[in-house]
This record gives structure tokens, C-alpha cells and sequence, in this order.
């Protein structure tokens, strides 16, 4: 593999694979030591199967694009990466020689995930990232949306929402701390890698963060499809926030109100609604071709 995997952040005892091949795991004081079975121990960890979580404010990734962007986000504290031999050589760059990871079967690393979810012989436990504020952002930049999701809860929506955000060069999304997902391996998953490119940012006050929006430059469309107005009709030429509700419930009132305005994607009447996470790739794609 040609390039390294970039600015991995570590703690612990640390292992490397040994150089000679032998199936075996070396440690820092080179003492040999064998595969370990994962059986009985991996279902026992603290968070559960399927939480995404490994407990100790530890969050755990699987799938290749997942575990690499993780890998390569210099902003994220590796902790431990269990692996086939395969996954580690498809990963595109090397791991630094102390990091430390642990060769198990696919059945083992099977019974650290979710059920039935394609580890692809990759998982990773990490810290969750720092969190971020609005003043963190860059300035308003008309080329550049903003997502603001109104109790969006499905991590599957949150992830694919993450990674049209990415694909379409979205400066963040903006959550509640509440009534949001985590940080967590299904959303990682979900999205594809770009959890470690978009930026997430989680406030107390929905309406409040709008607010602040508005001062910095925003121009605040919330999508309802029962609204008069079409979204390509509102569309302006200077920076946008996209503010999305849940399924179903759609925006709440409060959060509506802060809205500029209200503008529907236009949709065939034989369907009632879009997926969150479709509307969100959709109103993205227009803010770029406006």
C-alpha cells in the first residue's frame, strides 16, 4: 500500500502485526502471543451488541469505509482495532507499527457489532469527537448549505443525510443535543465515512441556533410538503440553511416559525411524502445547481 494512513491517534499498550507473518500478534516487549478466541467475551462488553457504543464514552465503527475515514481523521482518538487480515490489507494505507490491534475471525468480530451488519473484517473503537459550536463554522458561504434537522432520530436517515451532505459540500448539520442520535457505529456506517468529513454540531435550542443562523448570513428554507411554495421558487443567491423535521410529524411549530420560509419539493401527488434522508439529497442537489 502506497500511503499511510494519516495522523492516527492512539493510547494504551500498544501491538503491532508481526513483520514475519506468522499468524501471531507481537507486543512492545515483543512477547509472542497467539490470535485471541473473542467467543463469550466480545457479548459481554459493556453497550451491548448493536449499540455502536463500547461503553467508557467509547464509540465503536465497522465496515471498511466507516473504520478508514475514522483511521484517517486526525481529529479522532483511536483506542483499538480489531481485524481479519484481510480487512487490514484492503485499507487504503498502513498502519503505524505500535497500533494496536487484535486478529480475529469474522465470526468473532461478528458478535462485536450489530446483528448482521457487514463488519467487512473491520472494527473500531474510538473516542467520540470533540463537540462543536456554531462559532466554530466558517463564514456563510453561498456555495455552501447548512442542515438543520428537527428531531431527526433514525440513525440510518442521520448517516445517509451525513453522507449527501459530504457528497454535496454542506459546511455542517446542526442537531438538538436531545432527541437526536449519537455518535455511533450505525451512523457511521449509514455514512459511508463522511461522519469524519461533515461537521456536526449539537445545540440545546433548535430555534435559538436558527436565530443565530440568520444573523450570520443564512437564508432559512424548512421544508413542508403541505406549503404553497416550491422549493426551486425560493431558492436565493446567497447562503442557505435546510431545515428538515422528522417523518411524519415533520417541523415542529416553534422550530417552523423560525423558518424565513416554507417550500415543498415538487413531487408527484400519487406520493405523499419523501424519506428525510431523500429530501435531504434532493434540496442539496438543487442549492447546487440553482
Amino acid at each position: 500500500m502506497a500511503k499511510r494512513v494519516g495522523a492516527v491517534k492512539r493510547a494504551g499498550g500498544l501491538r503491532r502485526p508481526d513483520p514475519a507473518g506468522t499468524g501471531r500478534a507481537m507486543s512492545e516487549h515483543n512477547n509472542q502471543r497467539p490470535e485471541r478466541n473473542l467467543r463469550g467475551r466480545a457479548g459481554r462488553m459493556r453497550g451491548g451488541r448493536g449499540s455502536g457504543r463500547a461503553g467508557g464514552g467509547q464509540v465503536r465503527f465497522w465496515g471498511r469505509h466507516a473504520v478508514e475515514a475514522a483511521l484517517k481523521n486526525p481529529d479522532r482518538v483511536h483506542r483499538k482495532l480489531w481485524a481479519t487480515r484481510e480487512g487490514v490489507a484492503e485499507l487504503d494505507g498502513e498502519l503505524p507499527a505500535d497500533f494496536t490491534v487484535e486478529y480475529a475471525s469474522p465470526a468473532d468480530l461478528a458478535r462485536l457489532v450489530a446483528r448482521d451488519a457487514p463488519h467487512q473484517g473491520l472494527v473500531l473503537d474510538c473516542a467520540p469527537l470533540e463537540e462543536l459550536s456554531l462559532d466554530d463554522l466558517p463564514h456563510a458561504d453561498p456555495a455552501r448549505p447548512i442542515l438543520v434537522l428537527d428531531q431527526v432520530t433514525d440513525p440510518h436517515n442521520l448517516g445517509a443525510i451525513l453522507r449527501s451532505a459530504a457528497a454535496f459540500d454542506a459546511v455542517a448539520i446542526v442537531t438538538q443535543d436531545r432527541h437526536a442520535p449519537p455518535e455511533s457505529g450505525t451512523v457511521a456506517k449509514a455514512a459511508s465515512g463522511a461522519l469524519e468529513i461533515v461537521p456536526w454540531v449539537r445545540v440545546v435550542n433548535l430555534s435559538r441556533a436558527l436565530e443565530d443562523l440568520a444573523e450570520a448570513g443564512y437564508w432559512r428554507i424548512g421544508l413542508d410538503g403541505g406549503a404553497p411554495a416550491q422549493f426551486g421558487s425560493v431558492l436565493p443567491t446567497g447562503p442557505v440553511a435546510l431545515v428538515l423535521g422528522a417523518e411524519g410529524e415533520g417541523l415542529r411549530p416553534n422550530v417552523a416559525g423560525h423558518c424565513d420560509v416554507l417550500a415543498r419539493l415538487p413531487i408527484a401527488p400519487a406520493m405523499e411524502s419523501l424519506n428525510v434522508s431523500n429530501a435531504a439529497a434532493v434540496a442539496l442537489y438543487a442549492v447546487a445547481v440553482r
